[in-house]
Formats: C-alpha cells, sequence, structure tokens
C-alpha cells in the first residue's frame, strides 16, 4: 500500500484532502460565490424622502411623549437606522398647554438657567413656564433626549411645537399620529 502512495505525484494529492466546499482556498470557488451585503443608506436624499407626523399632546405625560418624539425625529423607528445620519422626520407637537407632569412634578420640578454673570443662576418653575411659554417645556424634554453634537441640533430644528390646535404645516400634509402613554 505504501507503494500505491509514493506513485502519485503532487498533482493527485487532491484526491485525499479536500477543503470544506465553504472555504475560499477550494477548488471550484467560481461555483460557490456568495455576497453577503448589509444595505447602507448613502445619505443622498434624506431631506426629500421626510415625513411629516402630527402628535397631540393633550392629557399626555410629557416625558413619556417626549421619548417618543424624540425617537421619530432621530429616525429610530426607520428599519434603516444609521446612527451617524439625520435619518428622522419633522414632527409637529399640538397642544402643549394641555400636557401633563405625573407626581409633585407639577410641584417642584425647576427649569434654571445662569446668565454668565456673577450670582445670574435664573430658576422658573413648571407651573411658571406652563403659563408663559408651554411650547418650551415640551422642546426643552424632547431635546435633553436627543444627542448632544451638531447632529442632535440638525434632529431638533424638525421639531415644531404650538400651544394650541392649530398649526402652520398643513401644505406639508402630515399624518397624525397617537402616542399611547398608560
Amino acid at each position: 500500500m505504501d507503494s500505491a502512495y509514493k506513485s502519485l505525484s503532487l498533482l493527485d494529492a487532491k484526491i485525499f484532502f479536500r477543503y470544506s466546499y465553504r472555504s475560499r482556498f477550494g477548488e471550484n470557488t467560481d461555483n460557490f460565490k456568495t455576497i453577503m451585503s448589509t444595505y447602507f443608506p448613502s445619505g443622498k436624499g434624506l431631506a426629500e424622502n421626510r415625513k411629516w407626523f402630527v402628535v397631540d399632546a393633550k392629557g399626555k405625560t410629557v416625558g413619556r411623549l417626549a421619548t417618543e418624539v424624540a425617537r421619530i425625529l432621530s429616525g429610530k423607528n426607520n428599519p434603516a437606522y444609521t446612527p451617524f445620519l439625520d435619518m428622522g422626520d419633522h414632527v409637529v407637537v399640538i397642544n402643549a398647554r394641555h400636557a401633563l407632569f405625573k407626581g409633585s412634578k407639577n410641584d417642584q420640578k425647576v427649569y434654571r438657567y445662569h446668565t454668565l454673570y456673577p450670582g445670574g443662576l435664573r430658576e422658573t418653575s413648571v407651573k411658571d413656564m406652563f403659563a408663559t411659554k408651554p411650547e418650551r417645556v415640551i422642546e426643552l424634554a424632547v431635546k435633553g433626549m436627543l444627542p448632544k453634537n451638531k447632529l442632535g441640533k440638525a434632529m431638533a430644528k424638525k421639531l415644531k411645537v404650538y400651544a394650541d390646535a392649530d398649526h402652520r404645516h398643513s401644505a406639508q400634509q402630515p399624518e397624525s399620529i397617537e402616542i399611547e402613554t398608560t
């Protein structure tokens, strides 16, 4: 039997040793060309394909409403979501005056900012903010849930908040979305 192995040349050695059919070193790799590719958005045409949505904030909890709006603005509801591209859609929030805070936040929550002068810390309670600028409450809640960079600022520009039921974006034919906040 040893003499049979000695008589085989190196070219005939492929008979005894075979690579797996999935291996790239196999002899017939042309027959098994499998190209696996993942869809990757190029970023072209994103602005033209954005949708417009209307969300009614009447009777909704501010935080739960803001999380869903932030998901739509960042594009996380899109199957082609890419973290470094602005894949989101435009959102119009109406009836911001009628949004709710649960628990003791309505009495205790305070918005702070500083004027950059000594002793320039200013505080505004939620009740005062709802009385003067109810849109600002929703804007601050949503912006707090977006990235803190250029991309987050671009996402925040697509948010339009109105205190009452009328808005001026009817020309864009926005779709109405019902957000569950239980």
